[in-house]
């Protein structure tokens, strides 16, 4: 197992949310699922399948990437996570509770950061442009690269 104590009470607190929507939702927040999550909100900038499975490795000696893409695949669709597909790696998301809603990730190039934010405007605006299309999206999500505030005041 992963050591959430240690991590802080907020990590524990959005686990916990995390296993109530599923229990609620009839699906299994499993201890290996738990565990991805977990390193997830621990994790400092976005992570990487491979370096969630470095880590998940130092607990769960057996876990291969097939355990660790099943894993982020379940956490996906249940838009406990985000892929930021720019990087290849894996966010929480921030409005965990509100499933979906469109979200804009800010990368900044300088260190490695992703913010999440929802602009409503941003997304009418998408779904307006989509329907002139005749496009129906299923998520929006909306990567924007640059460098965050911190990085430009220094």
């Amino acid at each position: 197992m992963i050591d959430i104590k240690r991590s802080g009470s907020r990590v524990e607190k959005q686990l916990d949310q995390a296993a109530l929507a599923c229990a609620q939702q009839g699906k299994q927040f499993t201890a290996l699922r738990r565990a991805v999550f977990a390193l997830i909100l621990q994790a400092k900038t976005p992570a990487t399948a491979y370096e969630l499975l470095d880590r998940l490795r130092a607990t769960h000696k057996a876990a291969t990437p097939a355990t660790v893409y099943r894993a982020l695949e379940f956490l996906s669709e249940n838009v406990l996570i985000h892929k930021v597909e720019s990087l290849s790696a894996f966010i929480p998301c921030a409005e965990a509770a509100r499933h979906n809603h469109a979200a804009q990730l800010y990368i900044c190039r300088q260190c490695g950061t992703v913010a999440e934010h929802e602009d409503r405007a941003v997304a009418q605006a998408l779904g307006a442009a989509a329907a002139k299309l005749g496009f129906q999206p299923a998520n929006i999500i909306v990567e924007i690269e640059g460098v965050c505030a911190r990085c430009a005041a220094a």
